[in-house]
């Protein structure tokens, strides 16, 4: 007995040994990696995310190059960036170079349907003028409202150049007729909202695109703040999506396709690194999360420390979900 005793000792003490050294287990240890993220800073979060994961598992990340959508998806087929965690799919498709799956991988969404898109306008103003649709700033009246430069045309605050939403939004000024009616302004888009949100709070009218997850919907709440209004049913191609909060309509015509928030990986990164392979493969965040987080950006926390702060408290909050994934990675390294 005593001797079974001992065994069984010895044995959960080598289970205990090999435990702790499988969460030390640092299979990237000596590589070095190349990142890249959105030039919009409501996917930062994703990016250090990933970045945690994987200087968890040994490897040297690199600071973070901020990149336009096209330029990334080139840079990650010529293996000059091994990664980013802000692909958006569908939407992205025709920004990707030729023959881009040959040398490149879109992995599982991070977030699965995560991305709406649409239009939304003060809820004050769709009451006051009947605003359904993109056909009402057809209206002088509706025009007249929300035109801030005093050009004849309402101004909307859309999509900077380089954007996959800008030439979504230029497609539909064009055909629904639009383009002597409604002014897409293209500056910063950060700074254009922050503009609009102290128009709002001033008692203005406010007319603007936006996309999920986003701090926007969080300051502006669908249904109490803004309204998501249609485009045309004539001319729209993009289909319908039921069961928004605050839309005009259910469904809504968004006018823009729902996509999934992906990490794009170049295929020879991936190929010699099983283990980062499989964590970014593996973790998965929720609209909620990621919008949260978007929130409190906002609000000034968005220095690169307050974005990692964010990170840690969303580790310790999903500790479970965490370790696992960096235990199926260390287990892909072996």
């Amino acid at each position: 007995m005593k001797l079974l005793k001992m065994t069984l000792a010895a044995i959960c003490a080598v289970l205990i040994v090999s435990s702790a050294m499988a969460m030390e287990m640092k299979p990237g240890k000596g590589v070095t990696l190349t990142p890249a993220r959105a030039t919009w800073n409501t996917g930062f979060f994703q990016e250090a995310l990933a970045r945690k994961g994987l200087e968890e598992l040994g490897y040297k990340v690199k600071k973070t190059k901020d990149l336009s959508n096209p330029i990334a998806y080139k840079s990650i087929y010529l293996g000059d960036i091994d990664y980013w965690c802000n692909g958006n799919f569908p939407l992205h498709n025709e920004q990707l170079p030729k023959n881009f799956e040959k040398k490149a991988v879109i992995l599982d969404p991070i977030i699965k349907a995560g991305g709406m898109q649409g239009y939304l306008v003060s809820k004050k103003e769709v009451e006051k003028y009947n605003i359904k649709s993109l056909d009402d700033f057809k209206r002088p009246e509706v025009k007249k409202a929300f035109d801030l430069n005093d050009d004849g045309k309402a101004d909307l605050i859309a999509c900077p150049p380089g954007w996959g939403c800008e030439k979504v939004i230029a497609q539909h000024m064009k055909a629904f007729d639009l383009d002597d009616h409604i002014n897409p302004v293209k500056a910063a888009y950060e700074a254009g909202m922050a503009s609009a949100l102290g128009a709002y709070k001033a008692g203005k009218p406010v007319f603007f695109y936006t996309w999920t997850p986003n701090w926007t919907v969080f300051k502006f709440k669908p249904g109490k703040d803004v309204m998501w209004i249609n485009v045309p049913a004539e001319g729209n191609t993009a289909g319908e999506v039921s069961g928004v909060e605050g839309a005009v309509s259910d469904p809504l015509r968004n006018g823009f396709m729902v996509y999934d928030i992906t990490v794009v990986a170049n295929k020879k990164f991936l190929e010699e690194n099983p283990a980062a392979a499989s964590f970014l493969s593996s973790f998965k965040l929720t609209i909620g999360d990621v919008s949260a987080q978007n929130t409190r950006m906002n609000e000034g926390e968005k220095s690169d420390r307050d974005i990692a702060k964010h990170v840690d408290e969303w580790i310790s909050s999903n500790q479970a979900k965490w370790d696992s994934w960096l235990d199926s990675a260390r287990k892909a390294a072996q």
